[in-house]
């Protein structure tokens, strides 16, 4: 079994890698991790290249895992927001701006009719058997994948009310739709490293997060190798 993970910027990748060469496990090596670079563009176009190499060397990859640092968004009164160092599984990824901005409000691809993929709307299904694996063992829930971080109060409350996520990343839908589209299984995992709203009053813990990054990787590994689910 081999597991690609896919990271925004080098230090992701260079915690992610730290981290298994430092694991009692002998992870490394079915692990490759890739520094796509930031945003949906880098990330499809990393994680499709990445893919399709390794297939064509017949060392093709059985899962793909989205990883790294995201900004945990406001949520309702009666539901708790993430915090710096929490660890939240995508159960799927929400693309935010495309749609269309109309009087009522926004719509998303299934409005305007054109489908961006096989799944509903803007929501790009992770892997069920990944989710399930994890699901009792982590924070799980909707993650956006945004092109424009939310800086204002206004922008990260507009994002949780249309995708209804924990938290928001640049690159997570890209990652998983490039590999649903290859038939790879594929899902998305982040250490929240901030608050989003006001930016002169968001709370950032960008190292404790990446430390929580690394052992949440490793941890999650573990776990997909034993369970034998991707062999």
């Amino acid at each position: 079994m081999r597991i690609l993970i896919v990271t925004a910027v080098e230090k992701e990748a260079e915690t992610i890698n730290a981290a298994l060469a430092s694991s009692e496990y002998d992870t490394k090596a079915c692990v490759g991790v890739c520094g796509g670079g930031v945003g949906r563009t880098n990330a499809a176009a990393a994680t499709t290249e990445v893919l399709i190499r390794a297939e064509n060397n017949q060392q093709p990859f059985q899962l793909v895992l989205s990883a790294g640092v995201a900004g945990a968004l406001p949520q309702e009164q009666n539901q708790k927001t993430l915090c710096p160092g929490d660890v939240v599984i995508a159960s799927e990824c929400v693309y935010v701006e495309e749609g269309l901005i109309t009087p009522d409000g926004f719509q998303d691809m299934d409005g305007l009719g054109f489908p961006l993929g096989d799944f509903p709307g803007n929501r790009v299904p992770t892997d069920s058997k990944l989710l399930d694996l994890l699901n009792d063992k982590y924070t799980t829930g909707p993650i956006a994948t945004v092109a424009t971080c939310s800086g204002t109060d206004e922008a990260a409350c507009t994002v949780a009310q249309r995708t209804g996520a924990l938290a928001e990343a640049m690159e997570g839908a890209a990652v998983v739709h490039a590999a649903r589209r290859l038939g790879i299984p594929a899902g998305e995992i982040r250490a929240i490293s901030n608050t989003t709203g006001n930016r002169d009053q968001q709370q950032w813990d960008l190292s404790g997060s990446l430390t929580a990054l690394g052992k949440a990787v490793v941890q999650i590994i573990q776990l997909v190798r034993l369970s034998g689910l991707y062999q």
